[in-house]
Formats: C-alpha cells, sequence, structure tokens
C-alpha cells in the first residue's frame, strides 16, 4: 500500500462526526464512469462460499437498501487462496438462482467471471468481497481469498470493499454469525458515505479499494463497534507456522498466533479496542516515493 494515497481518505473521514459508520471515496471500472444516482450495481463475492452465512446476510442488507446486487461466487469454501487466479482450460459454473451465480474456482476467479460474463463487461458500480469469518489485518490480508476477490475487482478498475468480520482471538461459529449483522449494516453505511461524498464523480479514488476488519462485540457478538478508524496494514504476521519430521517424507504442520504490540494507527490496533478497521489499499503492491527512492540509492551503478 502506498502511504501517500491514505491521507486523502484520512481527510474526508476525519470530517465526519462521530463516525459510527462511515468511509471514504471511490475508483472506477474498466472504463471511467461516475456514480450513479439509482440503486448501485453491485457484485458480491466472498472466500468462504456462495451460500456462507456472510455472504447471504450481505446479499439481504444490500439488497434491503435498494442496490441491486448479485453474487458471484466460489462454489466451495476458498479461505486463504489470496490473489490465486485459475490456469485451467475450463471452469464449472453453476447458476442456482436468478441473482446467484457459483464458480468452481478461487474468489479471483469468480470476480473474473462476474466482470465478463455475468455483468457482461459492462462493469458493476461496485465490488463487495464478504463478509467473511475472522479477520484479515496485517500479514493476514496477503493471503485472503476475501482480499484477493478485491484486488481482482481494483485490477479491473472497479471499486472495492473487502469485508470481515472477527478478531484475533479463536473464532466462536455462532457469535461471529451474530457479529455479521453489524459488520453488513456498518457496509450500508460506509457505502451511503461514499455515494453521498461522491456526488456525480467516482466513489472511491481510481485504484484504491477499502479492506473493512470489524471486530466481535459483546458476549454473543451483536453489539455495536466502539467507532471507525482510518488503519493501515499493520507489518507483522500474527501466524507463526512449526514444522514437525514425520520421518516418512512427510512433515506435520501446525500453527499459532504470535502477535507482536499492535502498530500504533495499524489495523490490529483498531480491531483489539473494538473499532472498525477500514484500510485503504491498491492492487499493484507499488512502495510509497521514499522507498522508491532510497532503493535506486541502493542499485545505483550496478551492472549487468
Amino acid at each position: 500500500m502506498r502511504p501517500q494515497r491514505v491521507l486523502p481518505i484520512a481527510a474526508l473521514l476525519l470530517c465526519a462526526p462521530a463516525l459510527t459508520g462511515t468511509a471514504p471515496a471511490a475508483a472506477a471500472p474498466h472504463t471511467p464512469h461516475t456514480s450513479p444516482t439509482g440503486p448501485l450495481r453491485i457484485l458480491l463475492t466472498n472466500d468462504d462460499g456462495y451460500d456462507a452465512p456472510g455472504i447471504r446476510k450481505a446479499f439481504e442488507r444490500l439488497t434491503a437498501a435498494g442496490h441491486d446486487v448479485t453474487i458471484v461466487a466460489p462454489l466451495t469454501n476458498q479461505s486463504g487462496t489470496g490473489t490465486k487466479v485459475t490456469s485451467a482450460a475450463s471452469i464449472a459454473v453453476r447458476h442456482p438462482a436468478p441473482k446467484v451465480w457459483a464458480v468452481d474456482g478461487t474468489p479471483g476467479d469468480s470476480v473474473a467471471f462476474g466482470l465478463a460474463e455475468v455483468f457482461g463487461g459492462k462493469a458493476p458500480d461496485l465490488v463487495v468481497s464478504g463478509t467473511n469469518f475472522g479477520p484479515n489485518v496485517a500479514g493476514l490480508a496477503n493471503h485472503s481469498g476475501t482480499v484477493g476477490g478485491a484486488v481482482a475487482a481494483l485490477e479491473s478498475g472497479v471499486p472495492a470493499i473487502a469485508l470481515s468480520t472477527g478478531g484475533l482471538a479463536a473464532p466462536d461459529p455462532v457469535t461471529t454469525v451474530n457479529a455479521m449483522g453489524p459488520t453488513v449494516d456498518f457496509a450500508v453505511k460506509l457505502i451511503d458515505r461514499l455515494r453521498s461524498r461522491a456526488r456525480s464523480g467516482p466513489l472511491l479514488p481510481r485504484g484504491i479499494g477499502l479492506n473493512v476488519n470489524h471486530p466481535v462485540i459483546g458476549a454473543d457478538g451483536k453489539g455495536g463497534a466502539s467507532g471507525v478508524a482510518t488503519t493501515f496494514q499493520d507489518p507483522q504476521t500474527l501466524l507463526e507456522p512449526d514444522f514437525t519430521d514425520s520421518g516418512d517424507g512427510t512433515w506435520k504442520v501446525t500453527v499459532k498466533l504470535a502477535p507482536r504490540p499492535a502498530a500504533k494507527g495499524g489495523d490490529v490496533e483498531s480491531v483489539s479496542a473494538g473499532r472498525i478497521a477500514v484500510s485503504p489499499m491498491n492492487a499493484d503492491w507499488n512502495p510509497a516515493p521514499l522507498d522508491r527512492a532510497l532503493t535506486a540509492a541502493l542499485l545505483a551503478g550496478l551492472q549487468p
């Protein structure tokens, strides 16, 4: 993520009172377009599968808010697939309901199919990925299929929001499903904010998406977050793998949560404090100008 792009979005958010459900402004699809005055055409995807509770809640709530929502999501659970896309010569797709498409592939495959076929090359106004189980903060975001679906949209010039529900503690399924309600309620408020700030312009700055992480609040998960913070991706991995030789050519793999102190202003700090983390992101992974300059200095004079 390029830090210089975070500041304008942060400035927009700081103009809002209390921020009990708000956020930034949005990028354009395949061809530059303006924010429509009518309902948004939304491609809804995820990595938990097309019939998972989070995407169903998002579909119901976004539809109830007046948006034209179409699910194009993986046929099966694709958690942890990141930005992977299938290289096979064919892909299976099911169409179990008028507004639902199930793609036997990754979130990236689903978004690609949705943009090319379901939306017929006329890009939707927004791609929403999620909401899904567990947080996608710090290093977890790098491997998240939820974030991967949003990145696939950004690569095609379509504004995108990734939605995740959960904190760093091991998720309780019932509590987390309950917390998906407040998560999608916030998503509706966020989209309303983007539209009101966009006026006749794009929903978000071109090439910028949002990675939204909503904490689980209350014993039943139905509580509201204590606030909203514009954050950055905390530079830590969170998970620590361990490999044990089984002696037969295989290795047993275990993974434990090994968090370090949260970076001030980062997504881990925000979610751990019960606040919604909204992290601007882009799809090209270019470093900030200062980092590029430092790298150029390291390479100065190097010859093949």
